[in-house]
């Protein structure tokens, strides 16, 4: 799948985002080792903190049917503002995927580019409590 079909794919998950407290709908979209996309949109909750992030909903798809290794990821707002994934989104990729994987992060013309390495350095690894 090509960068734009990935984006397309975050992008149309925007209009299913429950967000009545932010009104900031986030969407992702997740590319798996094999090919297959996975892609999620924020859900929010009153009290904030049990709210589901687009990135966490679109890799726990694809955890959910049997992948655990991605390649890329994109994330989109309706705002275009090249929103990152928070820390938590960072570490759960973190769990999954290698610092080269590229992040996307849609700016409406293009992408801000990342690799996960580069938003999360010396994350805590599976390795660190020696497994």
């Amino acid at each position: 799948m090509d960068e734009a079909d990935l984006l397309s794919a975050a992008r149309d998950t925007l209009d299913d985002a429950y967000v009545p407290y932010s009104e900031y709908p986030v969407g992702a979209a997740i590319e798996t080792a094999s090919g297959e996309v996975y892609v999620g949109c924020n859900i929010e909750n009153a009290n904030y903190s049990n709210s589901l992030h687009a990135e966490e909903v679109a890799i726990g798809e694809a955890i959910k049917e049997g992948h655990r290794e991605f390649e890329r990821l994109v994330v989109t707002s309706a705002e275009r503002d090249a929103v990152t994934p928070c820390g938590m989104c960072r570490q759960t990729l973190a769990e999954f995927c290698d610092d080269e994987m590229p992040v996307l992060c849609d700016t409406g013309d293009d992408f801000e580019r990342y690799t996960l390495g580069e938003l999360i350095p010396d994350t805590i690894t599976p390795e660190m409590l020696g497994k």
